[in-house]
């Protein structure tokens, strides 16, 4: 059972490390995007939120402030879901799809985390 709980950590906070970076390395396309969900301050709220992804990743993986980093994701998904995947606002077919689907991959992830929040002892890999 330990080697699963060691996978599943690396593929989950694995998961939001590359996230993470992915607002960097695709920040122009992230910022459009996000203003043209009238976010406010798109590009500071791509940097954050990419900073947010990649540290919280990183903590998950090595089992630093652990609590602390997946309340930030649940938050994090919670805003993102209701903002950038309001699929019920979309009148385009496609947009509307993609939206529909960020958004429940993200309420499943919600799910997720609740669920390791209950662990209460996450060694240190480091």
């Amino acid at each position: 059972m330990e080697i699963a709980f060691l996978l599943g950590r690396l593929l989950f906070g694995g998961y939001f490390i590359m996230s993470g970076l992915n607002h960097f390395t695709q920040k122009k396309n992230m910022t459009g995007y996000a203003q043209s969900k009238n976010i406010p301050s798109p590009e500071f709220a791509v940097l954050l939120s990419g900073a947010v992804l990649f540290v919280s990743g990183v903590c998950i993986v090595f089992g630093w402030f652990v609590t602390i980093a997946l309340l930030a994701l649940i938050g994090f998904l919670f805003v993102v879901s209701f903002t950038m995947h309001n699929f019920w606002k979309a009148t385009d077919p496609q947009s509307k799809m993609s939206d529909q689907i960020n958004f429940m991959k993200n309420m499943a992830l919600i799910g997720a985390t609740l669920l390791l929040l209950s662990i209460d002892s996450w060694p240190a890999l480091l």
